[in-house]
Formats: C-alpha cells, structure tokens, sequence
C-alpha cells in the first residue's frame, strides 16, 4: 500500500520558520500532484498549497508570500517551507497526493495522518 510520512511540525514563536516534510512511499508508478492541507480546531480542512508534476504551483492567499511549497521527484518528497508564522497558521498539517500505482492504472488520492503546528504569540 501507499503511505504518506509527514514530519516536521512543531511549536514555533510567531515570527519563526517550520519546514514540513511528505515522503510518498510504497507501490508508485507516478505522482500526479502533491499538496498540503490544513485543518484548525472548530474549521474546516483547507488547501494550503498544491504543486503538479509539471511545477505549477497554487496557494490560498492567507499564505502567499509567506510559504513556499516545493518537491523533490526522484525521492517523491514534497516539502512546505513555512516563514513568518503566526498564530492563525496553527493547525493540524496533511500531506496529500495523486497518484498511480502501476501503469495505465487510475488515479488515487492518498492522506497522510498530519502532523501538528502550533504557533504562539
């Protein structure tokens, strides 16, 4: 099976940077597109920032200038550099992906668990 393995969230100061890590694992042929998503207590889960197979990239405004979404193909990593952090930032983070698992084969999307980012003031 696929699986998704998120780290490096944490407890930071507003103000400071995290650099969240998703390492796509298991049966994959190719990986369409890959993605961060967030969810804060009491709201709904959000698209944080997206990135295709071909480098475009999407972000919701409240991150635009602040975050930089980024990948690494040949270890099917996707990372989110996250800078200036404030405190409407804190939120569980999950890594999403499109994805084939063999040729010709139809697209899956794939959860990570999330991982936790707490931003104090």
């Amino acid at each position: 099976q696929v699986q998704l393995a998120e780290s490096g969230g944490g407890l930071v100061q507003a103000g400071g940077s995290l650099r969240l890590s998703c390492a796509a694992s298991g049966s994959i042929f190719s990986i369409n597109a890959m993605g961060w998503y967030r969810q804060a207590p009491g709201k709904q889960r959000e698209l944080v920032a997206t990135t295709s197979s071909d480098g475009n990239t999407n972000y919701v405004v409240s991150v635009k200038g602040r975050f930089t979404i980024t990948r690494d193909n040949a270890k099917n990593t996707v990372y989110l550099q996250m800078n200036s952090l404030k405190p409407e930032d804190t939120a569980v983070y999950y890594c999403k992906a499109l994805l084939r698992t063999v040729v010709g084969g139809p697209t899956y999307q794939f959860w990570g668990r999330g991982t936790q980012v707490t931003v104090s003031s």
